[in-house]
């Protein structure tokens, strides 16, 4: 569990790249704030996923269309990280320009102590991978953003992520070959995003497995079919993400207390299906601040 001295006795990137070379797929849930992340944390899993879609709509209250900069995508990641102790996969979109812009992008992200980020060859502005409307930049564009993103990159246990969304543009055998070539530039890990039917995912793991590990995108209600995390076992994916579920039943959550604030003009009925103020105090880390006082007041 985070605190604010730091606990964490196996660095987070070493640590994240042990969890991607295990034989069962790691379940990285979706963090939009650090509260988010500190509940995933503490509900016990091992990686934290920073999602573009749900910091999109927490920060400004918008869709994930490209609205945000990389600047408050890095700050968002920074007070994430700061939160918890295990690996944080963060949300690097498009690295927020060509190549050049991708150094910059790599190594910032890196000082803020994520564990790893993926990069998707999209065109700016770029949109959520399960919308429609997608571009994507040439192949050879993506290469060379993915080896300036290897050149980067100042710890060699940083986790470098290549996504491709040329799926629904292209036709899922494009998608495939993207995939091989950003393995080729020096990508860590492969994202083949939004396969809309299963035999489409059944190809992307026979085509793929082997070449780098594979990450699932689990989006809930997006265009993949939800497989099951035995099934995704099975075909050999190393890393599965959730990105919005935490998002949408926070928003399912305030607006039931808020329905029934406005109906009942107090929030009375609704709070036993709610934490305590003291459990609230608890999850956050009062207790850490109070030992800490005793310690050096």
């Amino acid at each position: 569990m985070a605190d604010l001295l730091g606990t964490a006795e196996t660095p987070p990137r070493k640590r994240l790249r042990e969890l991607l070379a295990a034989d069962r797929p790691v379940v990285a849930p979706g963090s939009y704030d650090a509260l988010s992340a500190r509940l995933v944390e503490q509900a016990g899993f091992d990686i934290v996923y920073m999602t573009g879609f749900g910091t999109t709509a927490s920060l400004i209250g918008r869709p994930d269309v490209g609205l945000l900069s990389g600047a408050e995508m890095i700050d968002n990641a920074t007070r994430i990280v700061s939160a918890v102790d295990v690996p944080v996969i963060a949300d690097a979109d498009t690295g927020y320009g060509n190549a050049i812009n991708v150094v910059r992008t790599v190594r910032a992200y890196e000082q803020a102590g994520v564990a790893g980020v993926h990069l998707e060859d999209q065109v700016m502005p770029k949109k959520c991978g399960h919308m429609s409307g997608k571009a994507v930049i040439p192949t050879d564009e993506m290469v060379g953003k993915i080896r300036a993103a290897v050149a980067a990159r100042r710890d060699p246990d940083f986790v470098l992520i290549a996504r491709t969304d040329a799926a629904a543009v292209h036709g899922l055998d494009d998608a495939i070959a993207r995939a091989r070539a950003y393995a080729a530039a020096g990508a860590d890990v492969l994202f083949v995003e939004a396969p809309t039917s299963e035999e489409g995912i059944e190809s992307v793991a026979r085509e793929l497995r082997g070449v780098a590990p594979l990450v699932f995108n689990w989006a809930e209600g997006g265009r993949t079919p939800p497989l099951s995390l035995d099934r995704i076992a099975e075909l050999g994916f190393s890393l599965v993400i959730y990105p919005i579920g935490t998002l949408l039943a926070a928003t399912a959550g305030m607006r039931s207390l808020l329905a029934t604030l406005r109906s009942e003009g107090t929030p009375t009925s609704a709070l036993p299906e709610l934490p305590t103020f003291g459990e609230f105090t608890d999850l956050i880390g009062l207790p850490e601040i109070g030992d800490l006082e005793q310690r050096f007041s």
